[in-house]
């Protein structure tokens, strides 16, 4: 829901610490070719003239809930600076739901309507294969979340696992030798479709990355008071974090 949370008063959505200010999840990797958006969540303009991102060479969903994909209007900006469809990376679900969601884009009689003011986009569908995008190999990771299977994704050393619950067998191997996991921590309670904090830190500690951020966090995990009670080398992320790719 973001944070702060709509008509809430509690400590962390009062808090003036800027890192208690959270905006949809996503992510973006500056890769050798351009830079690859994983998510476009509803609050993709913002993220985008915060960070200064300026380009989207293409963009990698990792499942198709409201959160990581309602921000999706927002590319239609970037085929006009390529001078061409923007490639998106995902499975067949989630183009069937960005099809159906985002019909006017799709429809020649509605797209004709909208008098060319639609997401010119071009699909590429993945699965468990890693694939090539902008001069960099990703890997899929298939993850559960509740009874969806969503995917997580490795690019070099780096692994980005968010709205998970579930690391099922064959994805364990895929998370060895990692350098920096950033994986989903949603708040203290369980919850049927998110690790919560104590199975974010188990989990985090069985995969064994040098350093671990969890992300996807709701109001119920107040920044600073949360981050000093976590073992060593595991952090809450925070909106603009930036990291090194390895």
């Amino acid at each position: 829901m973001g944070v702060p949370v709509i008509g809430c008063d509690c400590p962390t959505c009062a808090s003036d610490n800027p890192h208690n200010r959270r905006t949809r999840t996503s992510v973006a990797l500056g890769l050798p070719e351009g830079n690859l958006l994983i998510d476009t969540p509803p609050d993709l303009h913002a993220q985008m003239l915060r960070e200064r991102l300026g380009i989207v060479h293409a963009v990698l969903f990792t499942h198709a809930h409201a959160d990581h994909l309602f921000g999706f209007d927002d590319l239609r900006l970037f085929p006009y600076y390529l001078g061409r469809p923007l490639p998106l990376y995902c499975e067949p679900n989630v183009e069937e739901r960005i099809r159906r969601t985002f019909d006017y884009a799709f429809d020649p009689a509605l797209a004709s309507i909208a008098a060319g003011g639609v997401p010119q986009v071009e699909f590429h569908p993945i699965g468990l294969d890693p694939f090539e995008v902008l001069g960099a190999q990703v890997t899929p990771i298939r993850l559960g979340h509740g009874r969806l299977d969503i995917l997580g994704f490795r690019v070099g050393d780096v692994a980005y696992c968010t709205d998970t619950n579930r690391i099922p067998e064959e994805s364990w191997s895929l998370l060895s030798g990692l350098n920096v996991l950033i994986l989903d921590a949603l708040r203290h309670r369980s919850h049927p479709t998110h690790f919560h904090l104590e199975e974010s830190i188990a989990t985090a500690q069985q995969i064994g990355a040098r350093q671990t951020y969890f992300t996807h966090m709701s109001h119920e995990l107040e920044h600073v008071a949360t981050n000093a009670a976590l073992p060593l080398g595991m952090q809450l992320a925070y909106d603009g974090l930036r990291l090194p790719l390895t």
